[in-house]
């Protein structure tokens, strides 16, 4: 009886600091990561596959998203 309550108490513990480390890693901000454009002509073809969206609007959000891309690569070339 005596060692599950220390077994239970340790283990408290040890959650309780291993939650206030991850805290402390972090900053307490959330981290948002953005998909890559690798990752969203994936996506894309995928919902293209799926018939999802047509050929069409697979072609004008593609081209979209490979200008998009390239005005935001573009403006870190200007960067002094």
């Amino acid at each position: 009886m005596k060692k599950k309550i220390i077994g239970t108490i340790f283990a408290m513990i040890l959650v309780s600091t291993l939650v206030s480390c991850l805290a402390v890693g972090t900053g307490g901000k959330k981290i948002e990561q953005q998909p890559t454009l690798g990752q969203e002509l994936l996506d894309l073809k995928k919902a293209k596959d799926e018939g999802a969206i047509s050929d069409q609007e697979y072609n004008e959000m593609k081209e979209k998203l490979k200008r998009t891309n390239k005005n935001q690569n573009m403006n870190f070339d200007k960067v002094d």
